[in-house]
């Protein structure tokens, strides 16, 4: 069965609006690797119309100003399917885009029994579903060292239902102070 794994980068304070955070080349081509070893991207909505076309077009002219940025955005648009939860969103970007509007968990468990890669998501709404329903297998945190005191915090309308406990499995430095910290589900 793949794994699914959830990445996000968030603030000391739990902040993962990402126009408070900081990327650099290094954090960039962290990220590169780990979609390498991706082949399904799942988001909401909002989560995918942050990332596309952005990234992609990125991809498409190489046009990110510093090498990590490039090197992200060919590592993003190499994932070969994406996949977006959205009540609400008319029609997808590109050919490799699917829209679904049913059961979240089915269609995870789905994804999971299919060969293949791990699968990743990001953003908040959808993973915090994915977390209440157990169903998300790692989790890596990549922990800017900034406060900024307000913005969407991570588990703000998290409800499990029992305690989630996790083992640290990886820890990564960088030279900017930031920490990413991976977590397996226990």
């Amino acid at each position: 069965m793949r794994n699914l794994i959830f990445a996000i980068n968030l603030t000391l304070d739990g902040c993962c609006d990402h126009t408070r955070l900081i990327a650099d080349d290094e954090m960039h081509e962290y990220y590169a690797d780990l979609m390498r070893d991706i082949d399904v991207l799942v988001y909401g909505r909002k989560t995918y119309q942050l990332m596309f076309p952005f990234w992609p077009d990125v991809a498409k002219n190489l046009s990110g100003p510093t090498k990590g940025m490039n090197d992200f955005a060919q590592a993003f648009d190499s994932v070969p399917r994406i996949v977006v939860f959205s009540q609400s969103l008319e029609k997808a970007e590109g050919n490799k885009t699917r829209i679904v509007r049913t059961n979240l968990q089915d269609e995870i468990l789905k994804l999971k029994q299919e060969p293949g890669k791990n699968i990743a998501t990001g953003g908040v709404s959808i993973p915090s579903q994915l977390m209440e329903l157990g169903l998300i297998d790692e989790y890596l945190f990549l922990v800017q060292p900034i406060v900024v005191g307000e913005g969407r915090r991570l588990f703000d309308d998290l409800s499990l239902p029992e305690k989630l406990q996790l083992k640290l499995v990886e820890s990564k430095i960088f030279e900017s102070g930031s920490v990413a910290l991976r977590y397996l589900k226990q």
